[in-house]
């Protein structure tokens, strides 16, 4: 059984869904859901559905000793972020090598860096007439959204899109694919262990 952390800023609704997805599975199990706002919904959501649930302001969070031992106790192996809006440190992904995947909402490189994330995103696509989007799953690095890509989904765009049903198509590919990449991380990860 692989252990794995989610970390949160927002609705929740990815974590949720993940929480979901491997509730009773034999491989993968969410051992821990971090948020960095106390009031966010995903904090209720986790609790209800009995996963252990930190919170954690960005002053400790950038504190080895006080995220590293947290990590361990829950036997954290993989860390998820699902919209999650801090900078992962330097110290984090030395601790977790190639252990840390994040969700996008764009089809990476565009529409990523600094500041792109959730309707930021939906606006530019919007903005630039895409006829296309999806989703990007990749592996975190020091650099904003830079890291090797893992999965890419895509969904077509028509001129009657409007901010909202660009969201909705890309939040579908969300809940579809993510803990199916999530799940098939883990697998690759730790095959030979």
């Amino acid at each position: 059984m692989r252990t794995i952390a989610v970390f949160a800023s927002g609705t929740g609704s990815n974590c949720e869904n993940i929480i979901r997805y491997f509730a009773g599975s034999e491989d993968v199990r969410v051992g821990l859901v971090l948020c960095n706002k106390a009031n966010a919904p995903v904090v209720e959501k986790a609790r209800q559905r009995d996963v252990p649930t930190v919170i954690m302001g960005k002053k400790s969070f950038n504190d080895p000793a006080s995220l590293l031992p947290i990590l361990r106790e829950h036997g954290i192996e993989l860390i998820v972020l699902a919209g999650f809006l801090l900078m992962i440190p330097d110290y984090l992904l030395a601790a977790f090598p190639r252990a840390v995947i994040n969700i996008h909402p764009s089809l990476l490189p565009k529409y990523g860096g600094k500041g792109m994330y959730g309707h930021h995103v939906y606006e530019a696509i919007w903005e630039h007439h895409e006829k296309e989007t999806g989703m990007t799953v990749h592996w975190v690095t020091g650099e904003y959204d830079g890291g090797e890509i893992i999965a890419q989904y895509r969904v077509a765009l028509s001129p009657d899109d409007t901010l909202e049903t660009i969201a909705t198509k890309e939040h579908e590919l969300e809940m579809k694919h993510f803990p199916q990449v999530i799940e098939k991380v883990v697998r690759e990860r730790f095959a030979n262990q």
